[in-house]
């Protein structure tokens, strides 16, 4: 196993394994940048391939949570953990509180929340063993569920029409055809925000119920997980795992916008770049997707849900600000959102 040789690692502050016999856990959480305030990031359990895939994976995503805060104007530093292990198999909420003694050992320094194969639920049981922990349900507002995937959604439907004002001139969804890759939570929310919206959806999904539901509320066109990248569509949204932006893929890419929920959309920074060179709009989507860590942060506040939604509208002038800056520097849009972060958080 490698950490300080491995190409996601940037200058982490720390990295922890950590490990429980009795549940069987492993997992691994990394703490990537603190300048602005202790990180914050969601708990993935996912059936690795192999150890060296989670410390990838682990430490790519800790670093995208410090530049999704600094550029969501958030208190908050960026980290990330992940379970290895199967989510569908070998759940047990004794797992779950061995995680919060995991995250109780690194001392505030790190605060958890869910992500991918991990639930509100999930939080409930770290939270018996720590206070790092958000996305809880305190029952004190009704608006809130614990879920902080509704406001990942709306800030990628927010972040999505501003693309499309800046490419059309005018932000009316109406008549576009938006090819939606993913239908989870997320996927599912902003399909809806889509719809309403008078967006035609095309949809795709490894799990067939959740595309009969798509195609059932909001009549949307199925196709299969190999063609929905390359359909032609207005705009792509990618709302599963990361890295379809490629350099498999850019080349058959219709889409004239990206603009979705999943992180780390680009396998490369230099995919930001063929994407420019294009003439596809990429709204970096830890910009977009940020409506759930600004949710973890106000409810972990107690403070209501107007303000955190009037928060994640501010995601609207920070996409503007990338994609005018981008245009005049002629430079891609991931590339200046990097910039901005870094200006934001103090990167040495």
């Amino acid at each position: 196993m490698n950490v300080f040789s491995d190409t996601a690692f940037d200058g982490h502050e720390q990295v922890v394994f950590a490990s429980d016999p009795d549940t069987g856990l492993k997992a691994i959480i990394a703490v990537h940048n603190t300048n602005l305030g202790p990180s914050l990031g969601g708990c993935r359990m996912w059936p690795y391939a192999s150890e060296q895939e989670a410390i990838h994976d682990v430490l790519r995503l800790s670093r995208g949570m410090t530049y999704k805060s600094a550029l969501a104007n958030l208190p908050l530093g960026g980290g990330k953990s992940v379970i290895i292990g199967d989510p569908r198999s070998q759940k047990t909420p004794e797992l779950f509180r061995a995680v919060g003694r995991a995250v109780e050992r690194v001392g505030g320094r790190y605060i958890v929340a869910e992500d991918v194969g991990t639930s509100p639920a999930d939080m409930e049981q770290i939270a018996s063993q720590t206070k790092h922990v958000g996305g809880i349900n305190d029952g004190k507002d009704p608006a809130r569920t614990g879920d902080p995937s509704p406001f990942t959604a709306y800030g990628v439907f927010i972040g999505l029409k501003e693309a499309v004002r800046f490419k059309n001139g005018h932000d009316d969804l109406a008549g576009l055809r938006v090819a939606v890759q993913g239908l989870g939570n997320v996927g599912y929310h902003l399909c809806r925000m889509l719809h309403s919206a008078g967006a035609r959806l095309v949809v795709s999904d490894l799990n067939a119920n959740s595309v009969n539901r798509a195609v059932e509320e909001f009549g949307a066109t199925a196709v299969s997980t190999d063609e929905i990248l390359f359909i032609d569509a207005d705009i792509l949204a990618p709302c599963a795992l990361g890295g379809v932006v490629n350099d498999r893929s850019i080349d058959k890419i219709r889409a004239r916008i990206i603009a979705g929920a999943a992180n780390n959309q680009l396998e490369a920074d230099r995919h930001g770049e063929m994407l420019r060179e294009a003439g596809i709009l990429y709204a970096p989507d830890y910009v977009i997707n940020a409506g759930g860590v600004v949710e973890v942060y106000y409810c972990r506040e107690g403070r209501p849900v107007n303000e955190t939604n009037k928060h994640i509208e501010g995601i609207t002038a920070t996409v503007r600000e990338i994609f005018e800056r981008a245009d005049r520097e002629n430079l891609s849009a991931g590339f200046v959102a990097d910039r901005l972060a870094e200006e934001r958080f103090g990167k040495r």
